[in-house]
């Protein structure tokens, strides 16, 4: 089953860790369970479109104010949900931020 790691942190110290993520996403290619990895853009660059009363509303930025930011995300295939953490665990970004795990629908 393939499960989506979102990866998030602070993007001012977010750097610091790309070798780490790097490093992770090559081990995860050795052993055949890496589908896709990318580092997203600053929030700087975000744009978040809305639908409200029947218009477009665009605003700069992401879509809320928080202390840790969306950094990137890690596309892996694993036998279950305790697979996809072990993995999560060994990546930087759950010790510095949080890794959020979704099972990627209809993957099964």
């Amino acid at each position: 089953m393939q499960y989506m790691l979102l990866l998030y942190g602070v993007e001012l110290e977010a750097g610091a860790a790309e070798c780490e993520r790097e490093a992770l996403a090559a081990e995860l290619v050795a052993s055949g369970s890496h589908r896709a990895s990318h580092t997203l853009e600053h929030t700087a660059c975000a744009t978040t479109v809305r639908r409200r009363g029947g218009r477009t509303l665009l605003s700069d930025g992401p879509f809320a104010e928080t202390r840790e930011q969306l950094l990137g995300l890690l596309l892996v295939e694993a036998q279950n949900l305790d697979d996809a953490i072990a993995i999560a665990e060994r990546a930087p970004d759950a010790r510095l931020g949080a890794v959020e795990i979704r099972p990627v629908r209809g993957s099964s």
